[in-house]
């Protein structure tokens, strides 16, 4: 049986989309069967894999749609399949994240490098307490080194929250390959791999110790 991820944030605009595809295909290149599920009505992922589709012929990752009432049966029918499950969820903190939340391992919770991102980050850890599932905060086009980066990561340890070593970059690379049904990894190497690389590691370890 395969492991869930579930990658929420309550604040549209904190690289959701982005986290969840480049996982993906991060542990696919490690060789994990992996399944992506779209759960959000914007359908990103949806999008992004179907531009996948059309430029290549296999694009090494399944693929499923559900509504929050047929996540946790969608969810399992993927994790029968496969090794990993990363689930992408609206931008919301309401009945359409519960089930996606209950159905999950792990559950990702991306901050862009601001205030507003933070403070949205609460209902989220919230709910994923009183579903009694851990949580891996991780910071996303962060800017290492400035004064907002060191407040960001201060405010995520003052909420009690795991933060992940790993940080995503402000990257124009992450946008290009989104568009493009691709990821970073897939791009000529850069900064991003090391970023994706190492963070799938840090995941890794995490899920290994559940």
């Amino acid at each position: 049986m395969g492991q869930i991820i579930t990658v929420a944030q309550q604040k549209g605009g904190a690289g959701k989309t982005t986290l969840a595809v480049n996982l993906a295909v991060a542990f696919g290149q490690a060789g994990r069967s992996v399944a992506l599920m779209d759960t959000d009505p914007q359908g990103s992922a949806g999008r992004w894999f179907m531009t996948r589709l059309e430029g290549m012929e296999d694009p090494g990752i399944d693929f499923s749609t559900a509504s929050a009432w047929g996540v946790s049966y969608e969810g399992k029918k993927l994790a029968t399949a496969n090794d990993i499950v990363l689930i992408d969820t609206p931008p919301k903190a309401d009945s359409d994240l519960r089930p996606a939340l209950r159905a999950a391992d792990l559950v990702l919770v991306p901050v862009a490098s601001s205030h507003v991102d933070l403070w949205a980050v609460e209902a989220v850890l919230d709910l994923a307490e009183r579903a009694g599932k851990p949580v891996l905060v991780v910071l996303t086009r962060s800017r290492p080194g400035t004064r907002l980066s060191q407040e960001i990561t201060d405010k995520a340890a003052e909420l009690q929250a795991v933060l992940a070593q790993s940080q995503v970059g402000n990257r124009v690379v992450y946008a290009e390959t989104l568009g493009q049904g691709r990821a970073a990894l897939e791009a000529p190497k850069g900064p991003a791999h090391d970023e994706i690389i190492a963070l799938r590691a840090e995941i890794e370890t995490m899920l290994s110790g559940l």
